[in-house]
């Protein structure tokens, strides 16, 4: 092994003795080349792939972080601005454990950990301050959540505990927050932020908390939804709501037919916002329902006698009396008596009417729809449409909007006209957009072909140089070509002893590779080996 190595150094040697100088800058530019492409992708491989392991860290949580790190010898990467920290993928979840135990990182803000330590001998109104900043830490934390702030602050106002409570004394919040960027934070994030804040306080009113971004805009209005500027506010929103629904409405309708951006509608909506209660109560005197009666009915009988006479005194009121005086004959009455008493109630009906506020009083509709376009390029001209087509139009978006005109009670109103649009702009963006398009389509392929031609060029340039290469390599004695039986290889006529032309080696290498390999080694071998070009 080790004498093979020494003939291969030798070859080596003699090799790069016999190239030129142009040759041998060219072999050690390549082998450079090679050794740094190698090294190069040595290094990309074995270097380790990075994931997140915090992100949004203040520079404070973020400082803590990158310690712990250091601490346990763990690389890292910093990113966006200092406040994501990276780690390579293997170590992410096996240091966020490491990182929890050590209640790193804690977040902007104290919140419930306070708690964790045992403090005997605190008083009522230190409990009560470390709660509140304990709350008002777990709100920030929690708001800092949303995707389009960055960070927030919560501060909390409570009303001290007496004996006698004052009901005009109510807890307050204020958040300040820091928006990425300079856009605004949307309406329904500010009303999350508003509900999440107020039901995490007890005794505290969504209007009672106040929103302020880091460019000095109030997001919050505290109206109270019963005062004179809360309702405004609300029936202000209730009207534009109803307006743009309608306007979006007609206007989807009307794209439909005539295309996009060929029609504008705006809609005004007057609201009622009076409530209403009404009571009626109608009688008829016809008609009569029998609601109660009574009926007595009296018969009374009396019997009496009739006396033609006698002595006045004891004997004639006795029977004892005179035998021979006749007996007085007798006197029956009777007295019948019937009375009826009914009881009529007037038939009558009686409605309780109650109107809520929102009702649409009055409609009124401004439509434009854009002319007829006929032509193309310069040749483009707005024709009037016919009245048939405008009055169908019409029809159509009154429909929809439900306007009925010639009411005299709501007195809706729709207005429609055709002009013709200004779409210059429009087509002169269009066409620089296609001009534009068709530039780069171009140029795209103008590249490829340059390169299809150089590469081309290039392989032309290549096959004129080998043809033009020196047919003759000059050995020194030739070499003889043995096949795998011993015997000697003849090809054509016999070459000039001092010469062996490419053909006949292209053949020699085609017919017998190995016998041309072993001739090889030798004429490398030859001390007085040499290249001759033309």
């Amino acid at each position: 092994m080790t004498q093979s190595l020494r003939q291969l150094a030798q070859h080596l040697a003699e090799t790069w003795k016999q190239l030129g100088l142009n040759q041998r800058v060219s072999l050690v530019l390549g082998a450079g080349v090679v050794l740094a492409g190698l090294v190069g992708l040595s290094l990309w491989s074995s270097r380790p792939d990075y994931s997140l392991l915090y992100g949004k860290l203040d520079d404070a949580e973020a400082a803590k972080v990158m310690a712990a790190l250091d601490d346990a010898k763990i690389p890292y990467k910093t990113g966006r601005g200092g406040s994501s920290i990276l780690v390579p993928s293997d170590k992410v979840y096996s240091m966020r454990a490491q990182m929890a135990a050590k209640g790193i990182p804690r977040g902007e803000g104290v919140g419930f950990e306070i708690f964790d330590k045992s403090n005997f001998g605190i008083s009522d109104f230190v409990q009560r301050a470390n709660y509140l900043r304990a709350v008002q830490g777990e709100l920030a934390r929690t708001i800092g959540q949303i995707d389009q702030i960055e960070n927030a602050r919560v501060m909390i106002v409570m009303p001290e505990n007496r004996l006698l409570v004052d009901n005009q004394k109510k807890p307050t919040a204020s958040v300040f927050v820091r928006v990425r960027g300079n856009g605004q934070l949307a309406a329904s994030a500010v009303n999350s932020i508003r509900f999440l804040v107020a039901n995490s306080v007890e005794g505290l009113s969504v209007n009672s908390v106040s929103i302020v971004d880091n460019l000095g805009n109030v997001l919050s209005e505290n109206e109270q939804p019963d005062s004179v500027a809360g309702l405004s506010n609300n029936q202000l929103a209730a009207r534009r709501n109803l307006e743009q629904y309608l306007s979006r409405k007609a206007e989807g309708m009307l794209e439909k037919v005539l295309g996009p951006g060929q029609a504008v509608v705006r809609v005004a909506a007057e609201i009622n916002w009076d409530t209403t209660t009404r009571t009626e109560e109608k009688y008829d005197p016809e008609g009569s329902v029998l609601r109660s009666g009574t009926i007595n009915d009296e018969t009374t009988t009396s019997t009496s006698a009739e006396s033609n006479g006698g002595a006045v005194g004891v004997s004639g009121n006795t029977t004892g009396g005179d035998t021979n005086n006749a007996a007085a004959p007798l006197n029956n009455s009777q007295t019948k008596k019937k009375v009826s008493n009914n009881v009529f109630d007037v038939s009558r009906s009686s409605s309780q009417i109650l109107q809520a506020a929102g009702g649409i009083r009055r409609l009124s509709a401004a439509i434009f729809v854009s002319q007829k376009v006929e032509g193309i390029g310069k040749d483009r001209k707005a024709v009037p449409r016919s009245d048939e087509e405008i009055q169908k139009l019409k029809r159509l978006v009154q429909s929809s909007l439900g306007i009925v005109e010639g009411d005299a009670l709501r007195k809706d109103e729709i207005t429609l006209e055709q002009l013709p649009f200004n779409d210059q702009p429009a087509l002169d963006l269009t066409e620089k957009l296609e001009s534009d398009g068709k530039r780069d389509f171009y140029w795209e392929i103008g590249r490829n072909g340059l390169y299809v031609l150089l590469a081309v060029s290039f392989l032309v340039v290549f096959l004129k140089l080998l043809k033009k290469t020196s047919g003759d390599i000059p050995v020194g004695a030739p070499p003889v070509l043995m096949d795998e039986s011993g015997n000697p290889i003849v090809v054509g006529a016999a070459p000039k002893p001092s010469m062996v032309t490419v053909d006949a080696l292209n053949a020699l290498i085609r017919e017998n590779p190995a016998s041309v390999g072993q001739a090889v080694r030798s004429w490398l071998t030859t001390s007085n080996g040499n290249v001759k070009s033309n």
